[in-house]
């Protein structure tokens, strides 16, 4: 198994990719996750009304500062010149709770999966911590890739 994992060398070291002989592709990944959260606190957080200020707001910034910094939080991944990061939250009531879907791309050689990933964690996780005062039995679950495209190893689409 360590000889398909690319960041293990030869006798299982850790080993940076070299990207170098890469085509530079543009290359867009898509991570979502979820906060669920008791109903009254939903309601707090789209009314606008928490002690911390714009949960949404401020959740939309970390995630895209966070993509921005996934080289500098994650071992062994590339730093890399993002052309678009957005962070998307909407509410869902049937959770209840919110669903952030983040989306990263990038005009090189190497992927962005990892970026979105990172932007939607960390909006997930400022999102708790704005509104813990409020509820700290809120759950992040379902962080996952949702697609991507470009580069070698071609498209994915979660369930797909």
């Amino acid at each position: 198994m360590a000889a398909n994992l690319t960041h293990l060398g030869a006798q299982g070291e850790a080993n940076m990719v070299d990207v170098g002989d890469k085509d530079e592709t543009t290359r867009t990944a898509i991570a979502e996750g979820f906060v669920s959260m008791q109903p009254e606190t939903l309601k707090t957080i789209l009314a606008g009304n928490a002690k911390k200020g714009d949960v949404l707001g401020i959740a939309r910034i970390a995630g895209i500062m966070a993509a921005k910094k996934t080289h500098e939080l994650i071992p062994l991944c590339h730093p890399l010149l993002l052309t678009k990061v957005s962070v998307d939250i909407e509410p869902d009531h049937a959770l209840p709770g919110l669903k952030v879907t983040a989306l990263a791309r990038v005009t090189g050689k190497t992927g962005v999966e990892m970026e979105a990933l990172t932007a939607a964690s960390v909006a997930c996780l400022t999102i708790y911590d704005m509104a813990k005062a409020v509820d700290r039995a809120m759950v992040i679950s379902g962080i996952r890739l949702v697609e991507k495209t470009g580069g070698k190893s071609g498209d994915y689409k979660a369930g797909a």
